[in-house]
Formats: structure tokens, C-alpha cells, sequence
């Protein structure tokens, strides 16, 4: 797009900027477990709603973890049953006098710490189920996916970004303007914006955001201005 500024007298000599229209907000998504990629469910322009599953990973690793750590709960539940058990058995021997306090005291301890390897073997266990359901990775609103960055075979690692979605029908005009020119742009002021597709045809833009530092490659300062009659 092309930008051209209007307003005060010193932007009457039609001042204007390269720019390009952005969603405002666009989440970048990945998984939240590492794996193999397997499935795209979706094309870069798709209409998608929130939850609706985008990629998915080969679960095979994932539900070996996740009967893993079933068999690890069955192993603390065994455990658990005999601790408690003795822990019984050892209080009657203590309330019948066969047995010392002392003695009763170390087997509730045991049982004490048969009963937290228990309930650390089920946290696990609850962990591995989420992580069979994280590999598949959904929207997380209605909007239209803007790109992805992964292919069918790719091995990824978890949090790596793997799609874009534009989330929302706001959008931004993005450009950036030298340093000499800054002064002219004010949050709030407004802006006429031209598409190289639509000659003559302006559309209203208002600067919602003006950069405070300049960037590092190419010295200028980017400016956002919501378009805000743009469909």
C-alpha cells in the first residue's frame, strides 16, 4: 500500500511512505511438545475458528510416555497398599503393647512416603495424558492463518513457532519513516491511505503507536496507524 499524509499545514506538500497492512494482533503458534509433523489440517488464507485443530504431531512417542507413566502409577498404588497395610497392622501391634511408639512412628513414615510417590506418579501420569492432546496444535480465536512454517515430516521442538494466525478484523498500516520526519506523526493525528489496487479511493487511518527507539539496521522509526474503516 501507499501512504499519504494529510493534516497540518506542514504535510500539505502530500508527504508520503511505503506501508504494508497488517492484522493487528497475530499469534504466533507451536506446539507445546516436540515431534514429528504429520498432518496439516489447514492452507495459508483459511477461515479457521477457535480450537479448531491446524497440525498435528505423531502422538506414537507421546502415548508411549503417557502408558509409561500408567504403569509407573499401578507400581506406586502396589506400593502404597502394602505401606498402609503395615501401617495398620504395626498400630495394633502398638495399641496391644507388642510393639515400641518408635517402631510405629518409622512405618507411618514409610507409608507417608509411599502415599507422595503415589500422587507424584499421578501428577506425571496427568502430564503425559495432557501432552498426548498438545499434539495438536489448535487456533486459539476465529481468524485466518497467515503462514506456516513447518511441513509435512519436519521435525519440530516444542514452542517453535509453526503458524501465524490473524486473530480479529482490526488491522494496522505499518510503515516507518525516517527521524527528520518523526515530529509530523503524533498518536492520534490522522492519516490517508491509498492501496496500489484501488487508485484514487483514500481510506482514513489513525496513528495508534509511534516507535521510541529507531531501528538498529536502518534508522528509522516505525509507525502503526489503525485503518480503521478498512474491510
Amino acid at each position: 500500500v501507499k501512504t499519504i499524509t494529510v493534516g497540518g499545514a506542514s504535510m500539505a506538500n502530500g508527504l508520503s511512505f511505503s506501508a504494508e497492512i497488517r492484522p493487528r494482533v497475530e499469534s504466533r503458534l507451536g506446539f507445546r511438545v516436540g515431534g514429528k509433523v504429520v498432518e496439516r489440517m489447514v492452507e495459508i488464507g483459511a477461515v479457521v475458528r477457535k480450537d479448531q485443530a491446524l497440525m498435528r504431531l505423531d502422538p506414537a512417542d507421546l502415548q508411549l510416555a503417557a502408558n509409561a507413566s500408567q504403569a509407573q502409577i499401578a507400581s506406586a498404588k502396589a506400593n502404597d497398599d502394602v505401606a498402609q497395610a503395615a501401617l495398620k497392622r504395626t498400630a495394633e501391634l502398638v495399641r496391644q503393647n507388642f510393639v515400641s511408639a518408635a517402631q510405629l512412628e518409622q512405618v507411618e513414615g514409610q507409608a507417608k512416603a509411599a502415599r507422595a510417590a503415589l500422587q507424584a506418579a499421578q501428577a506425571n501420569a496427568a502430564i503425559g495424558v495432557n501432552a498426548t492432546q498438545y499434539a495438536v496444535l489448535r487456533a486459539d480465536g476465529n481468524g485466518v492463518v497467515t503462514a506456516l512454517e513447518a511441513e509435512i515430516g519436519q521435525v519440530v521442538a516444542a514452542g517453535t513457532p509453526v503458524a501465524r494466525l490473524a486473530v480479529g478484523n482490526d488491522k494496522d498500516v505499518v510503515f516507518s519513516v525516517p527521524e527528520q520526519s518523526l515530529r509530523l506523526f503524533k498518536r492520534g493525528s490522522t492519516l490517508q491511505v491509498q492501496l496500489w489496487a484501488m487508485p484514487g479511493v483514500s481510506l482514513p487511518a489513525m496513528v495508534r503507536d509511534v516507535s521510541a527507539a529507531a531501528d538498529p539496521l536502518t534508522r528509522t522509526y516505525t509507525i502503526k496507524a489503525n485503518l480503521n474503516d478498512a474491510k
